[in-house]
């Protein structure tokens, strides 16, 4: 049995959860079909379903994005027992304006020359599907959860995993340690 929830609330999770993950990986689709992951500053997490990151114009991930848009953003916070999977597409826009809103003094680390860089470029991903688990960060809860399944027998309990559907009207969320098996 799958239960199905109105998302809104699950979404808006996801959002407070991930903001504050700095880096995420970036998965794009290599043009002999492999798959390639890379470190990404995250530079803004929408409510409405949005994650926008700055690139180069002549990044690989550019002409990867340009063939398939199809992309994965993952997140880890280890020391949280946070792990997130994020599915969507990803378009590249030259929004002056949303750069100038994004921008911060840190990007300058990766982007000397700023806004006024003709390569700068930013990569939208319009999120299709997410999916999180989180467990309690509590040490001593986490080490009571493995002895208790250790003496039980039974698995440990992950803790909250979430699988959220951003493509209708509006979210919808399935608890997955709710499902059969």
């Amino acid at each position: 049995m799958t239960i199905k929830e109105d998302g809104r609330n699950d979404a808006q999770k996801l959002w407070e959860k991930i903001k504050d993950v700095r880096i995420a990986m970036l998965t794009t689709r290599e043009p002999d079909g492999m798959l390639r992951s890379r470190p990404m500053a995250t530079q803004q997490t929408e409510s409405d379903g949005e994650l926008w990151f700055f690139t180069y114009d002549d990044s690989a991930k550019v002409e990867e994005i340009e063939k398939h848009r199809d992309v994965n953003v993952s997140y880890a916070a280890h020391d949280k027992s946070l792990y997130v999977s994020v599915s969507g597409k990803a378009q590249l826009t030259r929004d002056r304006a949303k750069a100038e809103e994004l921008w911060n003094p840190f990007l300058k680390a990766w982007f000397p020359d700023g806004l006024e860089d003709p390569k700068l470029v930013l990569v939208k991903v319009a999120v299709e599907q997410a999916e999180f688990w989180d467990t309690p960060d509590n040490k001593v809860v986490q080490r009571v959860g493995f002895a208790k399944a250790l003496v039980t027998g039974k698995p440990i309990d992950p803790g909250e995993n979430k699988r959220i559907d951003f493509t209708g009207d509006s979210p919808v969320s399935v608890d997955v340690t709710k499902l059969d098996g």
